[in-house]
């Protein structure tokens, strides 16, 4: 039963399921229409794995996206946890304002679309998720583009829906430290009065 239900697959999605099986790919959550438009090689490095990062690993091919899905009143997005602060997983100072964040503070870095070169900087958007929903300040780059170096902790580019919340953030949704990975949300943009 299962050879024929293989059989009747089409090749390039038998390609594809014995391409993941043969590697280890990790397979993240990708909603929308936006595409990779280009793949960087990764090079490892000291990563840290503070967060439950995820590390380059050498010569394997990382999808890079320019674009996110679109932003509506309820955009779907899959959120990763990461630090701010000084001497943490995320390296250097925020793309916004050039500060660190203590974890405390309720912070995040959106993908490279989303980013729109700095466009929602500082600005406030709510994410829902967990059955909760927080207020959060946008002050990174989730870079969807760049990866594999010293200044993004050798941690591959984002994915085209990505959100890197604090844990201040994963804190206000409720959600235990031992399930704080990825978690599927939505989010919108907070309009000032």
């Amino acid at each position: 039963m299962q050879k024929q239900l293989l059989s009747s697959l089409p090749i390039n999605l038998l390609l594809l399921l014995s391409t993941l099986r043969s590697t280890e790919a990790t397979i993240r959550i990708v909603i929308g229409t936006c595409h990779a438009n280009s793949y960087l090689t990764g090079m490892s490095g000291f990563c840290t794995t503070r967060n439950d990062a995820d590390c380059c690993q050498e010569g394997q091919l990382y999808p890079q996206y320019r674009c996110s899905p679109l932003v509506t009143a309820n955009t779907n997005a899959v959120m990763y946890i990461g630090s701010f602060s000084q001497n943490s997983d995320g390296g250097s100072a925020t793309a916004c304002d050039g500060k660190f964040y203590a974890d405390n503070e309720t912070v995040v870095a959106l993908s490279t679309g989303w980013f729109n070169g700095g466009s929602r900087c500082l600005k406030k958007i709510r994410i829902n998720g967990n059955d909760n929903s927080v207020t959060a300040k946008v002050v990174d780059e989730c870079d969807s583009v760049n990866g594999c170096t010293a200044d993004l902790n050798y941690e591959p580019p984002c994915g085209p829906n990505a959100i890197t919340a604090s844990p201040a953030v994963w804190d206000e949704l409720g959600v235990p430290e031992t399930q704080r990975s990825e978690l599927v949300v939505t989010w919108s943009e907070v309009l000032s009065s």
